[in-house]
């Protein structure tokens, strides 16, 4: 293969952030005109290698090359400027700006000397229709739910004109069909000559996109294959260094029904407003009891955002009830709700499950600062001690407690909200997401917790963009379509394909087609 044909090299790459290393010695080579998958456990080193390539870091040592040019330690602006971009998992945008402002921050279309922001406009609708990926160009970002945002990040990438795409988890937070229309726009932008790097831990989505794959275990390049050639269980396997059950059977109730329980949690009537002043949720009602998963099935936008908060505290029901046991919550503050037993995993666990510059020890008590304090004293002798034991149960990498956890990976980050959500005793746990961006060990890991704590006698509500998760772990399946729930099913009788219509609509009644 002539040099002309690889758009990127790089060689021997280290970075270490103190006694932490993040890359140790990694190569890759990525071909011109290709979609190259990176994939690897959360902490890999995955993330830390494209902000590298992009710009974003500078490696400690190792050679990058783009395009047959020595680029090692360029600047972000270089990188812009040779049309390299990358989609971060975490969001960079700013929430107090518009969709459309958010797009051209940093090229800026002007005529006249003025901004023209009517130009960027007919830009991002063309786009969007070229994509798929519609958003609202005057929303502001802050007021966008976590997959529109993702939206946004993708489009301003592609706006800027790149041509070499790094997509660093770019399908976590959206729904089946927008994945679909995603990969077909990667497709697209292959056969025109874009070269992508994408990182996903969705190996489904790896084998159905990409040419050929890199591997990465604990800093390292483990091997690179072709994606022909391999297969999902090679690729777990080599992921994590043991073999992975990616098969996902349902483990339900010893009973094979639906658990008789008490009622633990229950929304009669719920009306909940969106951010755009209406009904995000339109009337819902349903009963969660001890010792069953009841799974929220539903395309990302149809309520499920603004009814997970309505039950943790953190939005206020426009009419309608809710009770935990015999108890009216309605009104009761997120502290008055978790004191009765209600633990909660935010969907987005940057902005509403972490406090990123606290350590990790600090983020495992958020909420329980009481359970350790002596005196009036936090207790770091017990905190630490309770880090500890959370960070090898839940395998938490890098294992030093004290780092502050914007230093993590964002799966890193997940298991610590799951760590904590599920550490401190509980009766009912709304679990918004649990395994977005985590890899397939994390995921095979989360789900044996959250059966467990259902055959514990817990009431679990999951609520999940993931078809497969929901019909894998529910024993009743709830389908929200337009902030109503369109049919409730046994997890025995719900399938992809009963389930599906009432996804989108297409069917309105149990049984339509």
């Amino acid at each position: 293969m002539s040099p002309s044909d690889i758009a990127v090299r790089m060689t021997h790459i280290a970075k270490a952030y103190g006694a932490c290393v993040a890359n140790h010695d990694v190569d890759l080579e990525v071909r011109r005109g290709e979609v190259h998958a990176l994939v690897g456990e959360n902490g890999a080193g995955k993330s830390t290698l494209m902000q590298i390539l992009s710009g974003l870091v500078r490696p400690d040592s190792g050679t990058v090359e783009v395009l047959g040019r020595d680029v090692t330690g360029w600047t972000t602006a270089q990188a812009i400027a040779a049309k390299v971009g990358m989609v971060h998992q975490h969001f960079m945008l700013v929430p107090t700006l518009t969709v459309l402002e958010n797009l051209v921050l940093g090229r800026e279309p002007t005529k006249g000397g003025r901004l023209d922001l009517e130009k960027a406009r007919a830009q991002l609708d063309t786009l969007s229709k070229e994509t798929g990926l519609d958003v609202p160009p005057d929303a502001l970002v802050s007021s966008l739910s976590v997959g529109r945002a993702q939206r946004v990040e993708v489009l301003k990438a592609l706006y800027r004109g790149a041509e070499l795409l790094i997509l660093d988890e770019p399908t976590a937070v959206l729904s089946p069909p927008e994945v679909t229309e995603l990969l077909a726009v990667l497709a697209r932008l292959k056969a025109a000559g874009t070269t992508v790097i994408l990182i996903t831990h969705k190996l489904p989505e790896v084998l159905r996109a990409s040419d050929r794959i890199t591997v990465m275990r604990r800093g390292k390049t483990v091997a690179t294959l072709e994606t022909a050639s391999t297969s999902a269980s090679e690729l777990a396997e080599k992921m994590v260094g043991r073999s992975v059950d990616l098969e996902g059977e349902a483990r339900r109730s010893t009973s094979g029904a639906p658990a008789k329980g008490p009622t633990r949690l229950s929304a009669s009537h719920l009306v909940v407003r969106g951010a755009a002043g209406t009904r995000a949720v339109d009337d819902v009602s349903f009963e969660l009891r001890a010792g069953e998963i009841l799974g929220i099935a539903g395309v990302e936008g149809n309520g499920q955002t603004e009814l997970v908060l309505a039950l943790a505290g953190l939005l206020r029901p426009e009419a309608g009830s809710l009770r935990m046991g015999g108890t009216d919550i309605t009104r009761a503050s997120v502290a008055a709700r978790k004191a009765r037993g209600l633990s909660h995993v935010p969907e987005d666990r940057q902005g509403r499950g972490l406090v990123l510059d606290y350590s990790i020890e600090d983020n495992l008590i958020l909420g329980h600062e009481r359970a350790f304090t002596r005196s009036i004293w936090l207790d770091r002798g017990r905190m630490r001690a309770f880090a500890e034991r959370a960070i090898d149960e839940h395998d938490i990498r890098p294992r030093d407690p004290t780092l502050p956890v914007r230093a993590l990976s964002g799966g890193n980050q997940q298991k610590i909200v799951i760590a904590r959500e599920m550490g401190h005793g509980f009766e009912v746990l709304i679990a918004a997401q649990p395994t977005r961006g985590v890899d397939v060990g994390a995921i095979e890991a989360i789900h044996a917790r959250l059966r467990a704590a259902r055959d514990a006698g817990k009431a679990i509500l999951l609520v999940s963009a993931e078809l497969s998760e929901v019909l894998s772990l529910a024993d009743r399946v709830a389908v929200l379509f337009r902030g109503r729930i369109a049919v409730e099913l046994s997890g025995g009788e719900a399938t992809p394909e009963l389930v599906g219509p009432y996804m989108i609509g297409a069917a309105t009644a149990k049984g339509a087609a």
